[in-house]
Formats: C-alpha cells, sequence, structure tokens
C-alpha cells in the first residue's frame, strides 16, 4: 500500500548579486528575531516567573526593516523558538541558545497557492522570484515549506520539503543484521564486509595544511591589528577550509545513503545495535574515526527509509553481548576470556571458529528475528 510522507530535496542555488543581499537581510532578520524574542523572553521570566508569548509582529514598529524580508520566515522563527522551549522544559533537551552570525544562516518560508514553486531550472521564492538553480530529474509532490541556507563555502542551498506518495518495496524474503565497525564500517551476517570510506582521513593532510595557512594569515591580521573581517586573504582561506569541509560532508551523506538504501532494498528485516555514540565519542583515542562514521546518520536513515518502503529496522540492546557469545551454541564468553584486541576465537563448547565482527552481526541478526516475532505476536493478540 503507497505511504504518503514529507521529503526533502536539497537544491543547489545560483542567486544574482541582487538575490544574494536579499538573502543575507533574510538571515539577519531571522537570527535578529530569534535572539530579541529569546532575550525578552530570558528578561520576563526573571521579573515575572511566568512565560512570555511574543510575536515578531510587536517588534516591526520599532525596527521597520523587519518588514523587509518574507513575513512567514520570521512566523517559522517563533514557531522554532516555541518548539525549543517545549523540548527544554518537557523533554529536558539544551535550552535555547542565541545564534550568531555567519553560524548556520538560514530561514524557511512556507508555500500558500503557489508562493515556492519549481521550474526545469529555477525555484520560485516569496518576495524574490525566480532563482537559477540545479534541479535533480524529478521532484513529485506538493511543496509544504522551503529552508533556504548558505553554507561556510559561500554556496546556497534550498531544502524543499514536498508530500509526496512512495510506493513499498516489494518483499525479498531476506534478513539481515549488521555489525558496525570502524576499520570495516559493517559486517554483515552473511560476510559481506563493507570497507570504512574514511572521507575526513582521506583529506585530513589536505585539511590540515589549508587550517594550518589560515592560523598563519589569522596571526598575520592581528599583527597588522585588523579585524578578520577586513581581511581579505584571511576571508578567502576560510572558504577555502569550508570547502574542504563540505567535500567530506557531501561525501560521506552520498555513501551513507547509497548503503542505507541497498540494504533497505534487498532486505525485508534489518537488525542493528542501538549503540551509546554520544558516549563513545568520549573517548579521545576513538572519538574522531566514530565520528567520521557516522553511525547515527547511517542507523537514522534506516530507521525512516524502513518506514517509508514497508521493510522492518528492529535495533537490539545495547548492552546485548554480540560479539562474546558464540553463534553456534549461544556459550556465552567471560570478560577475561575476550580481551578487545582478540579478532577471532574458537568456541571452548562446541568449537566454532568465530570472526568477532561476522559473529556479532549473526547474533544480531537472531535477536533482531527475534524480537520482530514478539512484536508481530503482540500486535496481533493487541488486535484479537
Amino acid at each position: 500500500m503507497p505511504t504518503q510522507i514529507l521529503k526533502a530535496y536539497k537544491i543547489r542555488l545560483y542567486p544574482n548579486a541582487e538575490q544574494q543581499v536579499f538573502f543575507a537581510k533574510s538571515f539577519g532578520c531571522s537570527r535578529f528575531i530569534w535572539n530579541k524574542m529569546l532575550a525578552d523572553k530570558i528578561d520576563h521570566y526573571k521579573a515575572t516567573k511566568t512565560t512570555l508569548n511574543n510575536t515578531p509582529a510587536q517588534y516591526k514598529k520599532e525596527f521597520e526593516w523587519l518588514k523587509e524580508v518574507d513575513s512567514l520566515a520570521l512566523a517559522n522563527v517563533q514557531q522554532n523558538l516555541r518548539a525549543a522551549y517545549s523540548k527544554f522544559f518537557k523533554q529536558g533537551s539544551g535550552f535555547p541558545k542565541f545564534k550568531k552570525k555567519g553560524q548556520r544562516d538560514s530561514y524557511t518560508t512556507n508555500n500558500q497557492k503557489g508562493t515556492v514553486a519549481i521550474t526545469k531550472n529555477t525555484v520560485k521564492l516569496p518576495k524574490i522570484g525566480h532563482i537559477n538553480a540545479k534541479l535533480p530529474d524529478k521532484i513529485n509532490g506538493l511543496i509544504k515549506s522551503a529552508t533556504i541556507s548558505r553554507k561556510p563555502s559561500g554556496r546556497y542551498y534550498v531544502s524543499l520539503l514536498v508530500e509526496t506518495v512512495i510506493e513499498p518495496l516489494s518483499k525479498t524474503h531476506s534478513n539481515i543484521g549488521i555489525d558496525l565497525g570502524l576499520t570495516d564500517f559493517i559486517v554483515l551476517s552473511d560476510g559481506t564486509r563493507v570497507a570504512n570510506p574514511k572521507f575526513l582521513s582521506k583529506l585530513q593532510d589536505k585539511l590540515s595544511r589549508e587550517q594550518k595557512i589560515l592560523a598563519k594569515r589569522r596571526e598575520v591580521a592581528k599583527t597588522d591589528q585588523r579585524k578578520l573581517s577586513d581581511s581579505k586573504n584571511y576571508q578567502k582561506q576560510k572558504l577555502k577550509v569550508a570547502k574542504v569541509y563540505e567535500k567530506i560532508t557531501n561525501a560521506r551523506k552520498d555513501f551513507l545513503h547509497k548503503l542505507s538504501f541497498s540494504l533497505i532494498k534487498n532486505h525485508d528485516v534489518i537488525a542493528i545495535e542501538d549503540l551509546n555514540v554520544k558516549g563513545m565519542v568520549k573517548n579521545r583515542k576513538l572519538a574522531k574515526a566514530i565520528s567520521d562514521s557516522s553511525w547515527s546518520s547511517f542507523t537514522t536513515m534506516l530507521a525512516y527509509k524502513s518506514e517509508w518502503y514497508g521493510k522492518t529496522l528492529v535495533k537490539i540492546d545495547r548492552w546485548f553481548p554480540s560479539s562474546k557469545t558464540c553463534s553456534g551454541c549461544g556459550h556465552l564468553l567471560t570478560k577475561a576470556e575476550w580481551p578487545l584486541s582478540v579478532r577471532s576465537w574458537n568456541c571452548p563448547s562446541c568449537l566454532q571458529e568465530n570472526d568477532r565482527d561476522l559473529n556479532a552481526s549473526i547474533n544480531i541478526l537472531n535477536q533482531g528475528l527475534l524480537l520482530a516475532k514478539q512484536s508481530k505476536t503482540v500486535g496481533a493478540t493487541g488486535l484479537a
């Protein structure tokens, strides 16, 4: 049965000089409203111990330049700030932070009766009109909103949120277990190993060279008592560093998208460990390698794609002893028998030779199938 979803399409924009000025104003106004509303909320709460329900409209009389940008962009700032407050009080998330210029410059607008639209090679936005763009082959569905952003590399993008319909993928009657790693990005229960691309490591030398040049130009500006914003050489080098980072990010995302879709397409049940990545990156020796692997992003992609295409993703408890349990007989090794340096071992009970990662992926699959079966049984009982 087809599934109605919200899907985002990221599109590169090529604005002219006038359009770039409008974007800069929109980013600035959105940032100003966020910071102003947040500051007023904080001051009001300190004085009265109650929450201030302020809106962008009440600031337009004092700051008339706010009228120059899309009003929906400011309205979305209000909604985002309200959501951030709600997460802080109800879910214990971090308190909303003030925004700085040049960091995640963006604004969001909504499609109202065709104010956001696409042609063969342009994207139409409210108050600015058509902007040259590099569009994908097909965007099917109703455009709900558009988020325009400027990256540190100086490139502009728009993310179109589209309401569309996706057909479920056909069943393959194949299931797979996934063990996440650093040497191999993943090891599958069928014996397949996918090498870790290590995008950051591959470009580390180039990134280090560009960062050293940037540091030198920072020192030159400091010696000459010039602001970094006034140093053209520093700003040029800053763009070069940002472009290296963006290249790493884009290559990593492309790899993760292709791999996650391949797994979803070829398997019905996918079982994977529910790792505590935030806790693991606290290990200084492994932090850079774990961050470069992007396990969290990979798991997130598997989660929403399995839902889209009618497949099942099962997350195994992080404390499940997948590596030190024999997949043949279920014998559990003790901690003394199981140092991290051991990559293969012979089961003392059944004598089966076990590769550490492959054995773990098989155990993850078996546990995943068990949990999936239990979930179906509970669901069927609830419907009865």
